[in-house]
């Protein structure tokens, strides 16, 4: 400066610089920082105390402390989202879990066993091609029918309806009771595995008839899968190899004999 001796210029202020600091652990394990200034900084910046009005120096540190909170407030919240995220996939984790527990000990239970039967005869056979009663009156019948429903996933529509005549035998009403609520947990809930393809006509009769179950608690229901297996299961069962390999094989035992 012009007149003023180096040694004695005033030394000019040194401006606040940004200190790292940490603030916890996040979630994936690694430090949370953010930019603090030191507020002995901020006096230097600012300058000779004595030279500037006590109003303005309050403002300006009111400032730098105003710009700290915004800058560690982003981190703060970042945390808690990825906190959150976590907490999620931990949920999620749990119910896929679950899910592959519950279809594990389904299959672990394995497939309930086929009506006892004798082996049909050629005659028989036969005679399922005529029509649909008559496959579904035999025993040898029902079972070879729900051999071909397993395949297609769909064996649930035969278990049913053939629960639903069960139901129809009994007489004790504190059975029908307990066999009534069995079914509808096992076929009609929407949280079954086994849930059957029902329509909400006949959905809305079963929840009615469930207030006093009785035998025929699951008529309406039973006929729809019925028609249902009729109409949609039943032609294909007769193209099936299931059919024709039981067709053949009795077949050939005919004509040896």
């Amino acid at each position: 400066m012009p007149g003023v001796p180096r040694s004695h210029a005033a030394a000019a202020p040194r401006c606040p610089r940004a200190t790292r600091r940490s603030h916890g652990i996040r979630a994936d394990g690694d430090a949370q920082t953010a930019d603090v200034y030191d507020p002995g900084d901020v006096r230097r910046c600012i300058g000779p105390t004595q030279h500037r009005e006590p109003g303005v120096q309050r403002l300006l540190l009111l400032l730098v402390l105003l710009l700290q909170l915004l800058m560690v407030t982003p981190v703060i919240q970042a945390s808690g989202e990825q906190n959150s995220r976590g907490g999620s996939l931990t949920v999620r984790n749990q119910d896929e879990e679950r899910a592959r527990r519950t279809s594990h000990e389904l299959q672990a239970e394995g497939i309930p066993n086929c009506e006892e039967s004798p082996t049909p005869t050629l005659e028989e056979v036969n005679a399922w091609a005529q029509s649909f009663d008559k496959l579904m009156l035999t025993p040898a019948g029902r079972n070879a029918f729900r051999e071909f429903l397993r395949t297609e996933f769909s064996e649930e529509n035969m278990l049913f309806w053939m629960a639903c005549e069960e139901l129809k035998q009994e007489s004790n009403k504190s059975v029908i009771e307990e066999k009534a609520r069995l079914i509808y947990e096992d076929y009609i809930s929407i949280l079954s595995p086994k849930e059957v393809s029902l329509d909400s006509r006949v959905r809305e009769v079963i929840n009615r008839n469930m207030l006093e179950p009785s035998q025929h608690t699951f008529d309406d229901a039973q006929l729809q899968i019925y028609t249902l297996m009729h109409r949609d299961s039943y032609p294909r069962f007769m193209n099936s190899a299931i059919y024709k390999d039981l067709l053949r094989s009795l077949s050939e035992k005919s004509i040896e004999a």
